[in-house]
């Protein structure tokens, strides 16, 4: 039987003394730690940890360590410095997620597919697509399709204003769960500067690794027609800077010249969607921190 668990994250100026204040009002209320890992930023001055601890060992639970934990916050602020982050979180629980899509299925089928095999955990509350083309996907695993139509890319003020009143309607379907995490699973839409703030450190896009030498469409076939000869992709936060986000995961695939533009387009799918499971994991599973527009990310 697996054992149940709490998960404790704090980041917060690096100083001495943080590793032994955390694990010493932990031992003091007899918490098990099962696993632990630190990690001191020495450039930025920053400390981050993640602790995973027995919750048979902790009485009263996740709701009194949350108060010891708190105790210890307050005790780890500088003056005049970043605030101290942190969070006690059930693992028990699983975290709520909000899928966004529109017409490309590979990643929506292999996060449903891990979902359903127990290879993920997480309760996908709703897909929400800007095309009805995955509705029956989504439908096949018992998850809520929404369909919400974006008007064409043009610039007028009537695509604008249909644009925003869009996003407003994707907004309030995902805000409604508090999700954990809001997925674009090759959504293909930018949001918009203010739900970027809203989901920030919530919001994760996976894009191909040609940014920024092959932008636009199409860009395996560019890729392509300079013989690259890697593939790859990036999951990251999604921030008002346009796929500059702080990145959570990468991985590359090996291309040569027998292979054709299709080919590429195949490998560069079958990388996206590994990067994006290994990336939502590490996020649900409170392994990312994030400080100054770079991650940590316990393994």
């Amino acid at each position: 039987m697996a054992t149940h668990r709490l998960v404790v994250t704090l980041s917060c100026p690096d100083r001495t003394g943080i590793v032994a204040a955390i694990t010493g009002r932990l031992a003091a209320l007899g918490a098990s730690i099962t696993e632990a890992a630190y990690h001191a930023d020495t450039e930025a001055g920053w400390f981050v940890t993640r602790q995973v601890v027995d919750a048979a060992s902790v009485p009263g639970g996740a709701d009194v360590l949350r108060v010891v934990m708190g105790q210890v916050a307050a005790g780890l602020e500088v003056p005049g410095g970043d605030p101290v982050r942190w969070q006690v979180r059930d693992a028990a629980e699983p975290p709520r997620v909000v899928l966004l899509v529109s017409k490309e299925s590979h990643c929506l089928h292999d996060l449903l597919g891990r979902v359903w095999g127990g290879e993920l955990e997480m309760d996908v509350r709703a897909v929400v697509g800007n095309h009805e083309v995955l509705r029956p996907l989504a439908e096949a695993h018992g998850v809520p399709f929404h369909h919400v139509p974006f008007p064409s890319r043009a610039e007028d003020d009537e695509a604008r204003t249909g644009r925003d009143a869009a996003f407003a309607t994707v907004a309030g379907l995902v805000d409604e769960h508090d999700p954990a995490a809001i997925v674009l699973a090759r959504f293909m839409q930018v949001l918009t500067p203010e739900l970027c703030d809203r989901w920030a450190g919530r919001a994760i896009n996976i894009h191909h690794s040609f940014l920024p030498s092959f932008a636009g469409a199409r860009p395996y076939h560019q890729a392509h027609a300079r013989g690259v000869k890697l593939v790859g992709a990036t999951c990251h936060y999604v921030t008002a800077d346009l796929d500059a986000g702080p990145i959570i995961e990468q991985d590359v695939s090996r291309v040569d010249h027998a292979d054709t533009a299709e080919d590429m387009v195949r490998r560069g799918r079958d990388v996206e969607k590994l990067v994006l499971a290994r990336g939502l994991r590490a996020h649900l599973e409170d392994r990312v921190q994030v400080h100054a527009g770079r991650t940590v990310v316990f393994r």
